[in-house]
């Protein structure tokens, strides 16, 4: 992300949330009424449009909004396991771009909630929701990744409100594709020190070849992103993952394809349209 700039890719995620609200309804498995007034001023209106319903099922553009749908869907779940097993949980969003889940969540409504970002994304989230008349209960912890070492994260956690004796759900969605290696481990080491015991994370990730081996769409999109300055760097082979955090302190429970995961939420005939984006989930518990 440039400096001083909001994340641009954040702002797409948003918007892509909410056209899910187009989609038919037996489609339509993931709720974010906020999202479109994060993107171009102009989505919120198109999205509530005859247009807008015919972007939503149209091809490319409705294939990135079912992927949305069942990637925010599959997160959502995993809150929602997370809080009724641990009733006294927290939790941490690690680029927390334009996620409204403490707002949206009802299993939230007593949960302290701690977003992590940039400077300059945080200012239009807070910014955009105050023009909406919508009060986050969230914990904003302002963050500049270029300019301040993780190591001190868990701490600025901890002076938010953080209790670090409290298991902690920390959801890293949407962010892993564009960091370096030292940047990931950085990030798995201080997400371990703030997490105590029966904490977890989630993740999102591109698989490897998504990043060596790019269909031509994705090559589309990879020049896209990297005009705006937020390129593609990183990406895991999935049998990868497990040793690769059971070295950093984790134990993956779950770790699969969101292609995999649309057929859990989705007609076959609507999941198998989710297909080739190579993009996966794991969960895992603290060690």
């Amino acid at each position: 992300m440039k400096q001083a700039r909001p994340s641009v890719t954040a702002a797409w995620v948003a918007a892509a949330r909410t056209f899910g609200e187009l989609l038919p309804a037996e489609l339509h498995i993931a709720e974010d009424p906020y999202g479109a007034a994060f993107a171009n001023v102009h989505v919120p209106r198109i999205a509530k449009s005859r247009l807008g319903r015919r972007l939503a099922l149209a091809p490319g553009l409705g294939t990135w909004i079912m992927y949305m749908q069942v990637r925010t869907r599959v997160l959502d779940d995993i809150v929602r396991a997370f809080i009724a097993k641990q009733h006294a949980g927290q939790l941490v969003l690690l680029g927390a771009g334009y996620d409204c889940r403490a707002l949206r969540l009802r299993a939230l409504a007593d949960v302290p909630v701690f977003e992590v970002d940039h400077p300059a994304t945080q200012a239009r989230k807070q910014r955009v929701l105050a023009k909406l008349g919508a009060a986050s209960p969230a914990h904003y912890v302002t963050w500049d990744f270029e300019a301040r070492p993780l190591a001190e994260l868990p701490g600025a956690l901890a002076l938010a409100g953080l209790d670090r004796t409290r298991p902690v759900l920390t959801i890293w969605e949407g962010v892993t594709m564009y960091l370096t290696q030292g940047a990931i481990d950085a990030s798995l080491r201080a997400i371990h020190d703030w997490s105590a015991p029966q904490s977890q994370l989630a993740m999102t990730y591109f698989e490897r070849t998504r990043i060596e081996s790019p269909s031509p769409m994705m090559r589309l999109v990879r020049g896209a992103v990297r005009g705006i300055g937020e390129p593609f760097i990183w990406g895991w082979n999935r049998d990868e993952v497990e040793p690769y955090l059971a070295a950093r302190g984790f134990a993956v429970r779950d770790n699969r394809s969101l292609d995999d995961a649309a057929y859990d939420f989705l007609p076959s005939r609507v999941a198998a349209l989710v297909q080739g984006r190579n993009s996966c989930y794991a969960l895992a518990e603290v060690v």
